[in-house]
């Protein structure tokens, strides 16, 4: 009989032989992804966006915003249960028969509660997170004026307050016959 997947814990992962438990590992790899897409739902319907974000260790939370008004705070407003993934490619496997060909892969899949963040103090030191991760090559009250309260009529932060997470990866032989990259071109890069 097959594996009632739907009863399964949402972070059961079917292939353990790509599980990370390494939770040095995940961290890592949330803080370093450039992009996470956050999964949300309103009665029912699923919603899936793109965004920056920021991990913050220490809370173990990610911290992310969108519009002050729009569908990602109406289905949080609605339903508080997200989930947020973070992913990287790597090379493309070919194989003998197509089912078969295959891809590198890392990634990790948070699972926990956005929290639309109301203090001014918190939603501002998320936004600055954000901005010292992808420009940290400039500093606040330097290069640009930080922040200020005034702004957070226009933009909601949000906190993803973790429950549970999942690493999972798909690494092969440097040497692997046939791997290459994707070109976004549209051109493969052989190696």
């Amino acid at each position: 009989m097959p594996k009632d997947y739907a009863a399964l814990p949402v972070d059961h992962i079917r292939r353990q032989d790509r599980a990370v438990e390494d939770e040095a590992w995940i961290v890592q790899f949330l803080t370093s992804a450039a992009v996470g897409t956050l999964a949300s739902a309103y009665e029912g319907q699923p919603f899936i966006n793109s965004n920056l974000f920021v991990y913050h260790p220490a809370r173990r939370c990610i911290y992310l915003h969108t519009a002050h008004a729009g569908r990602t705070r109406a289905n949080i407003e609605a339903n508080p249960r997200v989930c947020f993934s973070v992913m990287a490619m790597g090379r493309l496997l070919p194989a003998d028969e197509a089912l078969e060909f295959s891809v590198e892969y890392e990634s990790v899949v948070v699972f926990g509660q956005a929290v639309i963040v109301t203090d001014a103090d918190e939603a501002l030191c998320g936004l600055q997170l954000l901005l010292d991760k992808y420009a940290p090559h400039l500093q606040p009250g330097v290069d640009y004026r930080p922040p200020v309260s005034e702004e957070l009529d226009r933009t909601a932060v949000y906190r993803i307050d973790i429950d549970t997470w999942t690493g999972k990866r798909k690494a092969v032989a440097a040497d692997f016959p046939g791997a290459f990259d994707y070109d976004v071109r549209g051109q493969p890069d052989k190696h």
